[in-house]
This record gives structure tokens, C-alpha cells and sequence, in this order.
């Protein structure tokens, strides 16, 4: 299944749970710049969690707030029994620690998965895990290949995939050519996320039964690409646009009723 009619479908699920709960999900996002990109993204939260009945604050903060100030302000969400999600956009300003706001965060409200201690699962690797999952993949005894290694995507994916029970190498910038090659070669899933535009290419080999998850956003003069070049000769591969980034934020929608339920529960 397409991704747009997988995310539909998934959606659809979650207006129904939704609709029946007693007391109305809810997160804050808490937004310390202005960059463009960071207010595309807040734009398609907001527009998620109102398609699907889900209450969302935008909290914007002057560029200049203090670390000490935004702090205190993620304390008053965390003590907030009304909030059941947090989400701090990042990047953050230069003179507040990023590391510091993420472990400011409670585990509990922790929507994005980034607290070491949080339950949740961060959104990127849970999306892409739940949507190959739909697709029937088999991932038991699979060599799997994770290219890149950023604690959102790289490391947290290749931590999900040996939870299936994959065989799991990560390759990176330090990787040998062709080790790189030899590894690919014999994948049987594929996951790159280097923001490298078209890195897989025709100059690798590929099994035909492989599946390429391309997590890579790169602008180009003929549009947004990918990590991967378009139609390689694999199985399945995910289109860029309108592919991971899709998951991405519906796993955000089910990472607060998650969070939701774990607070109802408590």
C-alpha cells in the first residue's frame, strides 16, 4: 500500500479512538526560533492534530528567552495534568543547551521519544517500523543495513530492528567504499538517513527482494530528493516527498495517545 493511503487509513483509526474517549488528547509545542523549516513542521502538527481531534497549543518564545526561563516552562507543562504531551522544536538557540531541554522534558510527556528514560519511542524509526510491519515484511534472521547514525533516526531504528530480530549493521561516513558495497549487497532492508542526495545509487548492487526506506530531504533546483535515487531496482521503496516524513508525524499522533493512556492509567 501506497504511503498517503497507508497514513489515511491510520488516521481514520485514530478519529474513531478519538472520538470516543472521555477527555480530549493534548500536547504543547514549544517553539524557541524562527526557522522556516521548523515552522513547516509545526504547521503540519498542528494541521495532523486537528484533522484527527486532538487539542494542540503553540507556546512561541522570543529567540532571547533564557535557559533558566524555558525550563521553567517545561516544568509547568510537566506538572500540567491537563497536557499529555510535550514537544520542544528544535534547533534551539546557540546560548540554550538542546541536551539539557531534552532531558527537562518528562518521560512521560515525552511525545518525540527523545528522553533516555521515556517509554516512547522516537517518531522517525516508529513510523517506519509500523508502516513495513503493514507491509508484511520479514524481518527474522534479515540483514538489515542502517545508514547513518544520529540518535534520531540511525541509532534508535537500528535499536528497533534488532527488537524484530534482524541481523543489524549501521554504516557510516567512516565506512569503507567497499564494505559499504559488500554490506548493501547482501541487505534485505535498507534504511538511509545521511541527507546526502541520490548516495544509493545505480553504483551499488541490490537484492531484488530488498526494501530502500529513505529518509533523506534534499532540496534540489528540480525539487525535494532523496538519500536514494528513484527507482532502484529493489522491491519496495519509499518515495521522497511524501514518505517517511508522512509517518514521521503520524507516529506523533500515536505517540500522544500513548502517552495519553499511560497518564489515565497512572
Amino acid at each position: 500500500m501506497e504511503i498517503k493511503e497507508y497514513v489515511k487509513q491510520q488516521k481514520e483509526a485514530l478519529i474513531k479512538e478519538i472520538s470516543e474517549l472521555k477527555v480530549t488528547p493534548s500536547f504543547v509545542i514549544m517553539q524557541v526560533n524562527d526557522d522556516p523549516a521548523s515552522n513547516a513542521y509545526i504547521k503540519g502538527k498542528i494541521k495532523d492534530a486537528n484533522e484527527v481531534g486532538i487539542q494542540v497549543e503553540l507556546k512561541k518564545f522570543p529567540i532571547d528567552i533564557s535557559e533558566a526561563d524555558l525550563l521553567k516552562e517545561i516544568e509547568k507543562v510537566n506538572n500540567d495534568s491537563r497536557i499529555h504531551g510535550l514537544i520542544v522544536q528544535m534547533p534551539l538557540p546557540k546560548h540554550i543547551n538542546e541536551e539539557k531541554v531534552k532531558l527537562a522534558v518528562s518521560p512521560k510527556k515525552d511525545i518525540d521519544g527523545f528522553h533516555p528514560l521515556s517509554s516512547i519511542n522516537p517518531c522517525t524509526p516508529k513510523g517506519i517500523i509500523d508502516y513495513l510491519k503493514s507491509e508484511h515484511t520479514d524481518f527474522v534472521g534479515k540483514n538489515a543495513v542502517v545508514i547513518g547514525r544520529s540518535n534520531i533516526v540511525g541509532k534508535p531504528l537500528a535499536h528497533l530492528l534488532l527488537k524484530e530480530n534482524c541481523n543489524v549493521t549501521i554504516l557510516h561516513s567512516k565506512t569503507k567504499r567497499e564494505d559499504m558495497e559488500r554490506y548493501i549487497a547482501n541487505a534485505d532492508i535498507i534504511a538511509i538517513a545521511i541527507g546526502r542526495c541520490e548516495f544509493l545509487d545505480d553504483s551499488f548492487s541490490y537484492k531484488p527482494t530488498a526494501t530502500i526506506v529513505d529518509v533523506g530531504i534534499n532540496r534540489t533546483e528540480e525539487g525535494l530528493k532523496g538519500d536514494a535515487k528513484r527507482g532502484l531496482p529493489v522491491a519496495l521503496q519509499t518515495p521522497v516527498p511524501g514518505g517517511v516524513g508522512l509517518l514521521t508525524r503520524l507516529s506523533l499522533l500515536k505517540n500522544l495517545l500513548e502517552a495519553y493512556h499511560h497518564e489515565i492509567k497512572d
